[in-house]
């Protein structure tokens, strides 16, 4: 049997209004949950456990324009002050349709560009009111020139037209406040091909314990 952690997770008021949206109008009441007849034990996923915990969170960045000598990339930042520890489930890197590509995965570096954050982003679970909101930021920058510096290149990935890249990390990327997880594509086997393409995210947030 497993003992409980001496150690306690705390949440400020900062953080929760992170979490949650206060303004959000909530039309309907929380779903009713009926105790079952019978009893049972089930194995819980992770990725479901941390969606029924409002900590799970999807999104994407579309239209990554990149080729003639430019790239483009997309990451998970996870702002300085954001009070939780990114954990990356999984990513995919599609809709490339007109040139062979490569994906270069980089850990805390600081990319070329200009960073944009998308609006594509959704928590998984919507039962909850009101919705959960992240505060890890995704970000993206398209027809960039020069390599990212610093960090670690974790990793590279290269994929054909038309075939998606995708893995599932199960959370085992792990990424303090100030860190990042960035997904930077380029096509030098065709670089004179324009391409775009699209990177997707699926991430939880855990708020860090004191």
């Amino acid at each position: 049997m497993s003992h409980a952690s001496n150690r306690t997770c705390f949440i400020t008021s900062d953080q929760k209004n992170s979490y949650f949206n206060p303004s959000a109008s909530c039309p309907c009441p929380p779903p009713s949950i009926n105790k079952p007849t019978l009893d049972y034990t089930v194995s819980v996923p992770i990725n479901l456990a941390k969606s029924l915990e409002g900590k799970y969170f999807v999104g994407y960045a579309d239209n990554l324009t990149f080729g003639e000598g430019t790239s483009a990339w997309a990451r998970l930042y996870n702002p300085s002050n954001s009070r939780v520890n990114l954990h990356v489930a999984v990513w995919t890197v599609s809709d490339v349709s007109t040139s062979p590509f490569r994906a270069q995965i980089w850990f805390n570096t600081i990319p070329p560009g200009t960073p944009q954050n998308s609006t594509l982003v959704t928590p998984a679970n919507l039962a909850l009111c009101p919705l959960p909101r992240p505060s890890v930021k995704l970000q993206y920058a398209v027809n960039v020139t020069g390599d990212p510096k610093g960090g670690i290149k974790a990793f590279v990935r290269r994929g054909q037209p038309e075939t998606t890249l995708v893995d599932d990390e199960q959370g085992k990327f792990i990424f303090p406040p100030g860190g990042s997880f960035l997904i930077f594509l380029s096509n030098p086997e065709t670089p004179s091909v324009n391409a775009a393409g699209r990177v997707a995210f699926g991430w939880w947030e855990e708020p860090i314990c004191s």
